[in-house]
């Protein structure tokens, strides 16, 4: 599929994905790789100038979205996200093993990034991954990444960020960094959904992010876990 949306029907339970590249070639071989897994319909392939308007006119889970399109920059796509109802879950790509772009994105609440040249199986798990709430960090560009994020952020460094953390909320962003929702994390951890809540929010707040990649990156950064 290519410049035609919605003209692969959807099932009932199928991951709903958008695929926003100014190349051609690069939408018809994501769109080929995605479709040949019975649980992802891709309903749409666009470049950048189509991305708001297919994104108004078809729900969407999961939106891959190129950082540098000479017609539409990837990251006025990922701030027209705001005007919708449902925000869809974002992987940006890039091809660029040091792209600075992927560190703004993040800034802007990207769920994660690929490297255009992710193994084919390795992207399909991705995206699943991505419709569930998880984040993906392709390891190519993680160095990059953490070092550009954090110079946006321009606040304390990752180890003092870290410090303010309970020992309860350092916990919880362990299991953020593998990618674990709120359920798993209460049930891991034998506490209540609010109670859950309330530690998510005061992780991203007392570190200064907005979202939970953001936090997985940074505790990258300060040495909690490895490189995703």
């Amino acid at each position: 599929m290519d410049e035609s949306p919605g003209t692969t029907p959807a099932s009932a339970d199928g991951v709903r994905v958008l695929v926003v590249d100014d190349e051609p070639l690069v939408r018809s071989g994501l769109t080929a790789i995605l479709s040949s897994a019975p649980d992802l319909d891709v309903v749409a392939a666009v470049g950048g100038g189509a991305a708001l308007d297919a994104l108004h006119r078809f729900r969407v889970d999961v939106l891959l979205l190129d950082l540098r399109m000479p017609d539409v920059d990837g990251l006025s796509v990922l701030a027209g996200l705001a005007q919708l109802p449902r925000r869809p879950a974002v992987a940006v790509l890039t091809t660029f093993h040091a792209d600075e772009k992927v560190a703004a994105a993040l800034a802007a609440g990207a769920d994660g990034y690929l490297l255009k040249d992710t193994d084919p199986d390795q992207l399909v798990q991705h995206v699943r991954a991505l419709a569930r709430g998880a984040r993906v960090l392709s390891p190519g560009v993680t160095a990059t990444v953490v070092q550009g994020f954090l110079r946006s952020r321009g606040s304390v460094p990752a180890q003092e960020a870290l410090r303010r953390l309970t020992p309860r909320e350092h916990e919880v962003l362990l299991l953020l960094t593998e990618g674990a929702q709120n359920a798993e994390i209460a049930e891991r951890l034998f506490v209540s959904l609010p109670t859950v809540k309330e530690h998510v929010g005061a992780v991203l707040t007392k570190l200064g992010v907005s979202n939970r990649v953001q936090a997985a990156v940074l505790a990258v950064r300060a040495g909690v876990v490895g490189g995703a």
